[in-house]
């Protein structure tokens, strides 16, 4: 694929804090990529400099292979959707679409022909004439969007254009911003704190944290393959335990040897092994592996997900199997569900589920990463 945005060893910094740590990062022409992060992270500061509104303090960033560190936003073939839409509520939806062409003195017949041509891709054919104002948060956000791609720009950068939303019209806007990218073939840049979005969504996805990235690759390598703590345990639920490498293909944890499918370790080096909730197997526990009592059970629809120590270890375990509190269990682990990692700054920090409560995630602050935008602005 050829390659369009260039960001070679970015640093930036606000009031003395250091915001990005030599960031280095590749985009690719008709690539939907997802800089991942929490609040904090660097992903929004990342996606103002792809667009020239802010200037990073060491490092180069290249536009098909041009540095373009100088060049002001409205010179760089990139168009950018807000958290805030920014729609201009004294015009109505053509106008607000049609804003861009005006600008550059378009023919009359050339706006009429582009503006419904992408009030056709985001599904707003019939709302020419409508107010912005009269319009729900789904249908602002298809205006935004209409309007920050109707010049057909290289890249269209997206900051958490979906946070505002309800769960139901987020998930619909998912799918709609994917079928959208691959009908334009414009670069999608796409910024949000929400695993599963960038998981459903991405071509690639960037894990970063503390103004660094951690990991680059597809949803699903990301998912299985993660190369530190924090990507296993922030890219959906983990089991992270201390082991040690006996041999290739051979890990001890919890005073137990495992096979494996990893090799390339020293021998008897400490490591992190993960294993996802969904790959354990739960069985009668003479026939475990390990072997553990249970001290939590949710009922989540599709499956449940319980609590089971295990030597004093909390694991998180996800099965179609009903199991009571208290009950003793074994577990069986099948090769390929451990994955073992190098150790890192991360190690010891994530995987025991002794403090877990599905209240946490709820309970999180959706006005967070609004709020980083604002700061790093």
């Amino acid at each position: 694929m050829k390659k369009i945005i260039e960001l070679k060893n970015i640093s930036k910094s606000f009031d003395g804090e250091k915001v990005l740590d030599n960031i280095n990062l590749d985009i690719y022409d008709n690539e939907f990529i997802t800089l991942l992060g929490s609040s904090g992270c660097g992903k929004t500061t990342t996606l103002r400099i792809i667009g020239g509104f802010e200037t990073p303090d060491t490092g180069d960033v290249f536009f098909m292979g041009e540095r373009i560190n100088d060049l002001p936003p409205h010179k760089r073939n990139v168009n950018t959707v807000f958290q805030r839409y920014a729609l201009f509520p004294h015009l109505n939806v053509f106008e607000n679409i049609a804003f861009p062409l005006r600008e550059k003195k378009e023919k009359r017949d050339v706006i009429d022909q582009k503006v419904h041509e992408v009030l056709d891709l985001v599904a707003l054919k019939g709302f020419e004439r409508r107010n912005v104002n009269t319009l729900s948060g789904g249908q602002q956000q298809r205006v935004a969007i209409a309007r920050a791609i109707i010049n057909r720009p290289k890249v269209l950068l997206l900051d958490e254009p979906l946070a505002a939303l309800d769960l139901k019209l987020r998930k619909d806007m998912q799918q709609e911003l994917k079928n959208l990218q691959k009908a334009t073939g414009i670069t999608f840049v796409f910024v949000t704190h929400d695993q599963e979005e960038a998981l459903s969504m991405s071509d690639t996805v960037v894990v970063m944290s503390e103004g660094r990235i951690q990991q680059i690759g597809t949803p699903v390598d990301i998912y299985n393959e993660p190369k530190n703590a924090f990507v296993a345990d922030f890219i959906g639920e983990s089991n992270i335990l201390d082991g040690l490498m006996l041999a290739d293909r051979l890990v001890a944890f919890s005073g137990q040897r495992f096979n494996c499918l990893d090799s390339g370790f020293d021998p008897r080096e400490p490591v992190d092994v993960v294993i996802r909730p969904e790959d354990v197997d739960i069985v009668p526990e003479e026939k475990g592996m390990l072997k553990g009592v249970v001290t939590s059970v949710t009922f989540l629809g599709v499956h449940y997900e319980i609590i089971v120590d295990i030597n004093g270890f909390k694991w998180m375990i996800q099965t179609t199997d009903f199991v009571d509190v208290d009950e003793r269990i074994g577990i069986y682990l099948e090769p390929d569900a451990i994955h073992v990692m190098k150790k890192s700054e991360y190690s010891g920090l994530y995987g025991d589920y002794s403090s877990f409560s599905n209240e946490f995630d709820e309970l999180e602050d959706p006005g967070a990463e609004e709020a980083e935008s604002e700061e790093e602005a």
